[in-house]
């Protein structure tokens, strides 16, 4: 049996406050759950590989890695870039139905101008 390093011991006990941190985040309705998935499994994987050590360093040798935090800051900076970029894709969506809630706006207060009030007694 292999001893963990206080290393691996700390981000798998951060991976796992980081989990409860989403849990919560979600149960107060601050994150959706649509998000909270992305959070909840890149977690899981870093305490995965915390509390594993086989397996971190067969990961490791795998993609030519010198030390295994080094892979485990890695999985991070990788998390990171997969979330910043699918955020960006969420803000561009937002920002296109923005655009077009802004317009579909425009257009019924122009024909509420026009239009006579329906109903309305005529003289």
């Amino acid at each position: 049996m292999e001893f963990l390093s206080r290393t691996q011991v700390i981000v798998a006990f951060g991976a796992l406050l980081l989990a409860t941190f989403v849990l919560d985040l979600v149960r107060r309705r601050k994150l959706s759950e649509e998000h909270s998935l992305l959070w909840l499994v890149s977690s899981a994987a870093i305490a995965v590989l915390g509390f594993s050590t086989p397996l971190l360093r067969a990961i490791t040798r795998a993609f030519g890695i010198l030390f295994e935090s080094s892979t485990v800051f890695a999985a991070g900076l990788a998390f990171a870039v997969v979330m910043l970029l699918y955020l960006s894709v969420q803000l561009s969506k937002l920002t296109q139905q923005n655009a077009v809630l802004a317009r579909e706006l425009a257009l019924l207060r122009a024909e509420c101008r026009t239009s006579p009030p329906a109903g309305g007694a005529s003289a």
